[in-house]
């Protein structure tokens, strides 16, 4: 005779549902970033294309990997006008730009940034420092850095981006408020570049690229990579982002075109108001001209960008292994062959710096699914509040949680009373259930027996799931799961530590002492709750979840800022237990034998 599979109870099923969420939750944060790309094939020398550009926007020259351009045109079949004197300097030189936020470092070759540093922040390197959004090894490696120029024909961008151009000011460092202006001339082609650094992170560009004094569309770039190279999966955490007709579009690596290939490339003439590149904590966003970096001045004009990004592959070491990374690279460039106005933010994903710029660009802060944003908001102004007060973000994450616990405080109270209930009935349920052990699963009599227990709930009026003590839980779901994205997303949080060996709130515990913390205080808090089921093999089950729940964040780390919130959760729920079983406690009665 086989032995009869016992059907779990409602409480059971609830706890189990709640696990496998949040167990898709850390499998899809686990496997959301795509495998890292093959490495490609061999590319060429890359070649002129022999194809002539109209004068609206069209795919970028292939082979050369740049943006569209226009021939310079002669204005009523008049002659080309005469070269002018050649402007370059005699030699390499660099110049620096600071202010409180940043140290800019730029070369007069090619009138490129070297070096981006943000003072205020680290990296995430095994021995952390200031923080340079500007990869010089992969730019070296590939030859390319960030505000190059890119133009349609290979040859000329070749040799713009190989220039010595002259520099005014000619020494350094320089401290913003200040205008660096860099310019080159050939006697046929002439080009320049200004930039006006502030006291803000945004700095006001200007470029103009003109053949025989005709002008020549162009755009400038960010190449070589961006962001903190030691994090969050290297260069698969960076992404190419744009904002056009309210609506922010982000892409990651797998959707970024091959140089090569130009069916790939993408390109958005209409009216945009920024794009770039960001990581997870920080960016790199070109808006269009027309306001300061404080959101005030004149409006945005939105006469809007030609956009293209794409992709090259770089070998490189990272942790003592070779990898074959994805370097994302984006350009911008003026719908028409005209001068380029521009600005360029640098900086973090801050909510209150990104909220003061022109257009506000706070959906760079990536909250997840939409229907957590409100609340993860929520969340952050509330722990941020927490925050003014208690200066250490692991203690204001407690203090958060002791306050969310203490609202629910009712709703506990609510379950306990229907577990008293649901105590009284456990032997009428223990008849129903022997009634029906003679029955498989399949049988259609099992029904009767659901049925039967639910008239016996609803004749002493019990709720089945708040009897099972995991109604508190259920309604936290959304809290953890705001507060995963939450903290995966606050630059705040970002290297905040709490005590000891937790030095970073937003990356999982090194050693795994909170999981195991967690599990334990999961596992108390059920031996303190009465058992509502009458089936030892099920009491058993559910004595066994917390291990499980723990293991999982053991095998799929989360941000420790969310163990350490569960962690408190279910402490105070502990003390919560203690007030509920003094002041009011139940029929006691043996437990089944386990």
């Amino acid at each position: 005779m086989t032995k009869e599979r016992k059907e779990l109870p409602y409480e059971a099923r609830i706890l189990i549902a709640f696990l496998l969420s949040v167990a898709v939750m850390a499998v899809w944060s686990y496997y959301f970033r795509p495998p890292p790309a093959e490495p490609p094939a061999q590319i060429s020398a890359p070649a002129p294309s022999s194809t002539q550009p109209s004068a609206t926007a069209t795919p970028p020259n292939a082979a050369s990997g740049t943006p569209p351009s226009a021939k310079p045109a002669q204005v009523g079949g008049a002659p080309a006008a005469t070269a002018t004197p050649a402007v370059q300097a005699a030699q390499e030189q660099t110049i620096v730009v600071e202010n409180g936020d940043y140290r800019v470092e730029l070369s007069n070759r090619g009138a490129v940034v070297r070096s981006w540093q943000l003072l205020k922040y680290q990296d995430s390197g095994k021995e952390p420092k200031t923080l340079d959004v500007v990869n010089a090894e992969t730019a070296q490696a590939l030859g390319a850095w960030p505000l190059s120029v890119a133009v349609a024909d290979s040859e000329l961008n070749q040799k713009l981006n190989d220039a010595l151009y002259e520099v005014t000011p000619a020494a350094g460092p320089v401290k913003a408020p200040a205008e660096v202006v860099f310019r080159w001339s050939d006697g046929a082609t002439r080009v320049s570049k200004r930039l006006r650094f502030d006291e803000s992170y945004v700095v006001e560009i200007a470029s103009s690229v003109e053949q025989n004094g005709q002008p020549v569309a162009h755009s400038l770039t960010w190449r070589g990579g961006f962001g903190d190279r030691w994090a969050y999966g290297h260069a698969e955490a960076t992404f190419v982002i744009y904002r056009t007709a309210g609506a922010l579009q982000q892409l990651d690596y797998s959707k970024l075109g091959q140089p090569e290939k130009r069916e790939q490339w993408f390109q958005q003439p209409e009216a945009m108001d920024y794009a770039g590149l960001a990581d997870r904590y920080f960016a790199a966003v070109f808006l269009a001209d027309g306001a300061d970096g404080a959101g005030g001045g004149r409006p945005v004009t939105g006469a809007g960008f030609t956009v293209w990004h794409a992709k090259r592959d770089h070998k490189t070491t990272l942790d003592k292994k070779e990898q074959t990374i994805p370097v994302p690279e984006v350009a911008v460039g003026a719908p028409a062959a005209d001068a380029l106005e521009a600005r360029l933010f640098v900086g973090p994903k801050d909510v209150e710096i990104l909220a003061r710029q022109n257009p506000p660009m706070t959906d760079l802060v990536d909250y997840g699914w939409d229907w957590l944003e409100p609340i993860a908001r929520l969340l952050f102004a509330f722990l941020k509040w927490i925050h003014s007060y208690v200066p250490n973000w692991g203690w204001a994450i407690v203090l958060m949680t002791i306050a969310i616990n203490t609202l629910l405080f009712p709703l506990k109270v609510k379950s306990w009373r229907s577990m008293q209930k649901m105590q009284k009935l456990m032997p009428e349920m223990q008849q129903i259930k022997q009634r029906y052990a003679k029955y498989k699963l399949t049988d259609p009599r099992k029904q009767q027996e659901q049925q039967e227990l639910m008239a016996v709930y609803k004749k002493h009026g019990v709720n089945p799931l708040g009897a099972g003590g995991c109604l508190p839980m259920v309604l936290q779901m959304p809290i953890w799961f705001a507060l995963y994205q939450m903290l995966g997303a606050a630059i705040e949080l970002r290297h905040a530590p709490w005590l000891l060996w937790v030095s970073d709130l937003s990356s999982p515990d090194p050693y795994f002492i909170l999981p195991v913390f967690m599990a334990a205080s999961m596992y108390a808090s059920q031996k303190m709750t009465p058992i509502t089921t009458p089936d030892p093999a099920q009491a058993r089950m559910m004595n066994m979840m917390p291990i499980i729940f723990g293991g999982m964040f053991v095998f799929f780390p989360v941000s420790s800022g969310l163990v350490l919130y569960i962690l408190t959760s279910m402490l105070v729920g502990m003390a919560q237990q203690w007030y509920l079983n003094k002041t009011n406690p139940l029929k006691k009665k043996p437990r089944e034998e386990e």
